[in-house]
C-alpha cells in the first residue's frame, strides 16, 4: 500500500543478522521517510551465519535496492551459482543437476518435456536415431555450462533456449549481514546494542516497547521479530504456535566446516550428496569451500555426523566443524497483531534446496506490498500469512520430493524415507507426473515447473506419458529439432569463459 503518514511508522527490527539487516536495509531503501527503523540486536548473541548458498530471487532484491553487483560480489567473496548438483539420492552413482533455466522452450502451448518424453520412447526403438543416449540437461544452458565449469552473464533473447538461464550468488555469509548493515545505516536506518529482557504489550495485546537490559525501552508501532529460534515476540510473546514438519523432514542437525580453495577451479554451482543419514553440501568461494553434513540425529550422533564431513573433505580443513542444531517447520501465523517475524523467527526449512535468504526475502517483499497505512489491517495481515503460508508449504513439498523418491535402501535413514507417508499436496503432484507429465501451475510459490521437471526425472520418476499434442511432429522431424538445439546450446556454452576467469575479470 502507498504509505501516507504525517508521521513516519515507528518499526523496531528484534535481530540483526541476515534476515534483520535485509529487513531494515528493504524498508529504508523503498519506504524511505515513511518510517523510522531501529534495530536493536547484540553483539553478545550469535547468528547461524551458514546460508552460503541463494536463489536467483536475489539478484532482483539488491537490483531494487540499487545495489552494485559487483560490489556486493567483492565484498562477500561471492561466486556465481547456476544451480545445484544433486548425487547420489535416487540410487548410489546418479547426478542430475537442478538449473536456474528453462529446459528446451515450449512449441505449440505444450512445454519441452513432453516432446522430449515422447523422443525417448521413440528413439528407443529407432536404430536411426542420432540423440537416444542425451538427458534432458543436454537441453539446458544452465546445466550444460554447470558442468563444463563456465559462465557468462544472459544475453540477448530470454525466449531462446541457448540463452534462457538465470543465476544466483554464493557468498560467505558471515560478510553478507554486514554489507547489508553499513548499507541501511548509510540511508537512515538505527543501530541500537542491547539485549532484551521484557517485552511490554499494551491493553489490546499489541508490543508497545522492547525493554534492554540497561533499561532502555525501545518504543514503536510495528515490531519485525528476527531474533532467529528462539522467536522472542512472536513466540515468545505473542505464543503463536509452532507447526512440527520434523516427521517430513526429520534432518535437525548440521556441522559445518569450511576448507581451503582448490586448485583455482571454481564450480559455478553448490554440490549435494546425499549420505546414508542425510546430505552434504559443498559451496565453493573465491576464497575457502563451505562444507557441511546436514543429518538426522535419530540415525547418527554428532560425532559420527563430525568424523563422515571430514573424512570427505577434498581440501585441509580451516577450522573446527561447528554442530547447528534445528527443526523443520513454521510458525501457525506469521504476522499476529503488530508483530512479523521474518527468518527463522517465522520457520524453517532446512538448506537442501537454498531456499533460507528467498524465504526473508519473500517475507520483506510482501510486508512492504501491505505496509500499513494509519492502522494495520486484518486483511493485510490475512494475505500476508496466506503468502507465507503457501511458501512454505510448496518448499516443504519440493524438500520432501528428494528424499521420498529414491529407490535406495542401504541406510535407516532412506529407507524410513522411501516407505513414509507424504503430504496429500504432494502425493497427488507425482500421480499427475507419472500418468500425464503434467506439473499443476500456481499463482504463488517459489519453484515453477522447470524445477520440479528437473527434480522429478532427477529423482527417477519417469511418466507413463506426456501431452498428446507431442505426437504431431513425425519421429525423423523431432529427432532433428533436439539434435539441432543440443549443438547449439553446447556452441554457446563452449563459447563461454571459465567461470573462475570470468568471475576475476567482473569483480575486479
Amino acid at each position: 500500500m502507498a504509505c501516507t503518514h504525517v508521521e513516519p511508522i515507528r518499526i523496531v527490527v528484534l535481530g540483526g543478522g541476515t534476515a534483520g539487516w535485509m529487513t531494515a536495509a528493504a524498508l529504508v531503501g523503498l519506504i524511505g521517510s515513511a518510517c523510522k527503523v531501529e534495530l536493536v540486536e547484540s553483539a553478545e548473541i550469535g547468528v547461524v551465519g551458514v546460508g552460503e548458498a541463494t536463489l536467483p530471487h536475489l539478484r532482483a532484491f539488491l537490483k531494487t535496492l540499487g545495489i552494485v553487483e559487483a560490489e556486493f560480489m567483492a565484498a562477500t567473496h561471492a561466486t556465481y551459482k547456476l544451480g545445484i548438483e544433486f548425487h547420489d539420492f535416487a540410487r548410489l552413482g546418479d547426478r542430475y543437476v537442478h538449473p536456474f533455466g528453462t529446459f528446451g522452450r515450449p512449441l505449440g502451448g505444450v512445454e519441452f518435456h513432453h516432446y522430449w518424453l515422447r523422443h525417448q520412447r521413440w528413439s528407443a526403438a529407432s536404430p536411426s536415431s542420432r540423440t537416444a543416449a542425451f538427458p534432458i540437461g543436454d537441453y539446458c544452458l544452465g546445466v550444460r555450462a554447470a558442468e563444463h565449469r563456465r559462465f557468462a552473464h544472459p544475453q540477448g533473447d530470454a525466449d531462446d533456449p541457448a540463452n534462457s538461464y538465470g543465476y544466483a550468488y554464493q557468498f560467505d555469509a558471515t560478510r553478507f549481514a554486514p554489507f547489508m548493515s553499513a548499507w541501511a545505516q548509510t540511508r537512515g536506518a538505527r543501530r541500537t546494542e542491547g539485549i532484551v529482557t521484557t517485552v511490554e504489550r499494551n491493553e489490546v495485546g499489541d508490543v508497545a516497547a522492547l525493554v534492554l537490559a540497561d533499561g532502555r525501552r525501545v518504543g514503536g508501532d510495528l515490531f519485525i521479530d528476527c531474533s532467529g529460534f528462539r522467536s522472542l515476540i512472536l513466540g515468545g510473546t505473542m505464543g503463536e504456535p509452532w507447526e512440527d514438519w520434523s516427521h517430513w523432514l526429520p534432518c535437525d542437525r548440521a556441522v559445518a566446516v569450511p576448507s581451503t580453495s582448490s586448485d583455482g577451479s571454481i564450480e559455478p554451482f553448490t554440490q549435494a550428496t546425499a549420505m546414508p543419514a542425510g546430505w552434504r553440501w559443498r559451496i565453493p568461494l573465491r576464497h575457502r569451500i563451505g562444507n557441511g553434513y546436514v543429518f538426522a540425529s535419530r540415525f547418527l550422533d554428532d560425532e559420527g555426523a563430525r568424523d563422515a564431513l571430514l573424512a570427505t573433505l577434498d581440501t585441509p580443513p580451516l577450522a573446527e566443524p561447528r554442530l547447528l542444531r534445528f527443526s523443520a517447520g513454521r510458525r501457525r501465523r506469521s504476522w499476529v497483531g503488530n508483530v512479523v517475524a521474518i527468518g527463522l523467527a517465522s520457520g524453517f526449512l532446512e538448506p537442501l534446496e537454498s531456499t533460507s535468504i528467498h524465504l526473508v526475502q519473500m517475507a520483506i517483499t510482501q510486508l512492504i506490498e501491505r505496509f500499513p497505512e494509519r492502522v494495520i489491517e486484518a486483511m493485510d495481515r490475512d494475505g500476508f500469512n496466506a503468502a507465507v503460508d503457501a511458501d512454505y508449504d510448496r518448499i516443504r513439498d519440493f524438500l520432501i520430493l528428494h528424499y521420498h523418491a529414491t529407490t535406495r535402501s542401504d541406510s535407516p535413514f532412506w529407507n524410513h524415507m522411501r516407505t513414509m507417508p507424504i503430504p496429500d499436496t504432494l502425493a497427488d503432484r507425482i500421480a499427475l507426473w507419472r500418468r500425464s507429465a503434467h506439473v499443476p501451475r500456481y499463482g504463488f510459490g517459489l519453484f515453477l515447473e522447470p524445477s520440479w521437471v528437473a527434480v522429478l526425472l532427477g529423482q527417477g520418476i519417469v511418466p507413463e506419458g506426456w501431452d498428446q499434442r507431442a505426437d504431431l511432429p513425425d519421429g525423423v522431424t523431432l529427432d532433428r529439432a533436439l539434435e539441432t538445439l543440443r549443438r547449439s546450446i553446447d556452441d554457446r556454452v563452449a563459447a563461454m569463459p571459465d567461470h573462475a576467469a570470468y568471475l576475476q575479470r567482473a569483480t575486479a
